[in-house]
């Protein structure tokens, strides 16, 4: 497995799911069911492709089969801003190409940051991965998990209280895990 995709994979098990930062990522990790797709380059028309090609293989892929994929960019993206706006024409993509209501991208990224947080904010690193991502998850498989999950309103609320807990010297001495 390549160095990206294994610090990923670490970073999924002890921070996302480890923490319970999302509760509905444990049964994918646990079953095998996270599709890890690394793309090299930072051409941005190469990645947008890339992007809805995996956005459409998911949606054509039993959940059985891949619960949702990750795109792991290493050498794109490396600004937060850009990455923002790249978040933008991957929306606008999603919507352009019928999976709109299928298929949701969330974002991850080193320097996440959240409008009106310091940048070394703890609550920051609910959202900071080793690596540029998008997150490309089924929308039906957040509805059948949000039925089963009580106030997952608050879910964002108490990643905030957790990592807070943890301090900026936790935190980050878990990433660098």
């Amino acid at each position: 497995m390549q160095k990206e995709i294994e610090q990923t994979r670490r970073w999924l098990e002890k921070i996302v799911v480890g923490l319970n930062l999302c509760p509905f990522a444990r049964l994918p990790f646990s079953t095998g069911r996270v599709r890890y797709v690394l793309y090299e380059g930072a051409d941005m028309v190469a990645l947008a492709k890339l992007m809805v090609q995996e956005a459409q293989y998911l949606s054509h892929t039993p959940v059985e089969e891949v619960e949702t994929t990750l795109l792991i960019l290493p050498n794109a993206l490396p600004d937060f801003l850009d990455y923002l706006d790249f978040m933008d024409e991957a929306e606008w993509l999603i919507r352009e190409n019928g999976l709109e209501g299928v298929i949701q991208v969330a974002s991850f990224h080193p320097l996440y940051q959240f409008a009106g947080t310091e940048s070394d904010a703890p609550e920051n690193y609910t959202n900071r991965s080793p690596y540029p991502m998008l997150h490309l998850l089924r929308e039906e498989s957040i509805e059948q998990a949000l039925e089963h999950y009580k106030d997952p309103e608050k879910i964002p609320e108490h990643n905030i209280e957790k990592m807070r807990e943890l301090g900026l010297q936790g935190v980050r001495k878990l990433m660098e895990e």
